[in-house]
């Protein structure tokens, strides 16, 4: 008889261990479920924030031999667009930032590539001049086909950023430490002025203008992106940028609810995009999914000119665009489409600037290669050309720093030799020279 009421008492503890463990299990399950269902439908209510934009047919141009380039069809690319707009506007302004993201569908990997702002390229109806002129001067349509057609890419999507919208990211997820030389903080004070200006955001001086490691705020971060008068001049820049990004990716994947729901306030209505609500919804569930891969700047060779008030011009624009193909998208010896090969010959005939006139290290990784090593060891260093807008020697126009940046003696941001160096005070910038 006692062993049978055991026997009962045995049964139901187990029983009833078993109702707990299924109960606690239900929890693990149904939490996450909870706050993911949550968070969605506060992203999808706040959604009407953002600017959304219908892109109509014809209004996107792709090269004809990249339609039907199937390796591309496993990548999603989009253009992402930082302006500077001091009267809130989100088109046809300068673009202070052009990316390329890069995703690969299948292994979730994102890709970052900078053009630089001042790279010559044709930025719409067959007129050449800097990248950043073209959104300015067609909108979001002419830069997404800028660089479709001189890049050979089949971008459909883009999303614009104001600066502000930077700024409310970083404080909302307490900002960032950063690593930074003397001369780096020296630079960031005085942008500080005028971001803070813009923003309607406080900040605090750094004193002593030493280097060292950092804490920025909002303003301090995004002004720290703006830097382009130091070693590697527009280079570095965007490098920082893509530096901000990486740790704002990070930062956000652990970011609890009302944080995020904060920066959904404050940053959604500072945001334009062609994508449809069902592409944002996804993009932004899938937030944890996606790794930020390496990122790099563009043309990954290029020399310094004065075509449109000085500019970078790829040498060349083939060339460039198969190592583009390359590291984006694994293609090995790409052939560039006609219409690139033709852009490419008249940039060449214009300034002048062949394949191997030109090697301008910087620090980027492709295929393994040590940052500020040639990609191709056989292309010659800087020689002297006959024809172009400017004559240079090997010995006058690259200098390398050590740390695997270059500094171009003949750039118009060899900030310390310009005369507008005195206009630039410890108080600020000088919003003319930088736009």
């Amino acid at each position: 008889m006692k062993k049978d009421k055991t026997r009962k008492k045995s049964s139901a503890y187990k029983k009833y261990r078993r109702h707990k463990i299924l109960f606690i299990t239900e929890l693990i399950i149904l939490i996450p479920l909870l706050v993911f269902g949550f968070l969605y439908v506060q992203f999808e209510k706040r959604l009407g924030n953002i600017d959304t934009v219908t892109l109509q047919s014809g209004d996107i141009q792709v090269n004809e031999e990249v339609e039907t380039n199937a390796v591309l069809h496993g990548y999603t690319n989009i253009a992402l667009f930082g302006v500077d707009s001091r009267d809130g506007s989100m088109d046809y302004t300068n673009t202070d930032t052009i990316i390329i993201a890069s995703i690969n569908n299948d292994t979730k990997v994102v890709k970052l590539v900078s053009i630089y702002r001042d790279t010559y390229l044709n930025i719409g109806e067959d007129r050449y001049g800097k990248a950043n002129a073209a959104y300015a001067n067609g909108g979001y349509k002419w830069a997404i086909n800028m660089l479709n057609q001189n890049l050979d890419l089949d971008i459909t999507d883009f999303v614009t950023v104001n600066m502000n919208a930077l700024v409310e990211v970083v404080d909302a997820l307490g900002g960032f430490d950063f690593d930074l030389t003397d001369e780096e903080v020296v630079h960031m004070n005085n942008y500080c002025v005028g971001t803070s200006e813009i923003t309607g955001k406080s900040y605090e001086r750094i004193e002593p203008e030493v280097a060292g490691t950092y804490h920025l705020n909002g303003v301090q971060a995004v002004s720290y992106t703006r830097i382009r008068y130091t070693a590697g001049n527009d280079y570095k820049r965007t490098e920082r940028q893509r530096e901000l990004i990486a740790k704002i990716v990070a930062k956000a994947k652990k970011a609890d609810m009302k944080t995020l729901v904060d920066i959904m306030d404050n940053v959604f209505p500072m945001i334009s995009t062609s994508l449809s609500k069902s592409d944002i919804v996804s993009l932004g569930m899938n937030m944890l999914s996606y790794q930020l891969g390496d990122t790099c700047g563009f043309p990954f060779e290029h020399r310094t000119s004065d075509l449109s008030g000085d500019s970078e011009v790829p040498v060349t624009l083939s060339w460039n665009v198969t190592r583009l193909h390359d590291y984006l998208f694994g293609i090995k010896d790409y052939e560039p489409s006609a219409g690139v090969q033709e852009r490419s010959a008249h940039i060449e005939e214009v300034s002048g600037f062949s394949k191997g006139s030109a090697v301008s290290k910087e620090n980027y990784t492709l295929n393994g290669e040590e940052a500020g090593k040639d990609v191709d060891d056989n292309i010659p260093g800087i020689q002297e050309t006959e024809s172009g807008t400017e004559t240079q020697t090997q010995e006058a126009a690259v200098s390398d720093n050590g740390d695997g940046s270059v500094y171009d003696d003949n750039s118009y941001d060899n900030f310390y030799d310009q005369e507008q160096y005195n206009d630039y005070s410890p108080d600020g910038y000088n919003y003319d020279e930088e736009y």
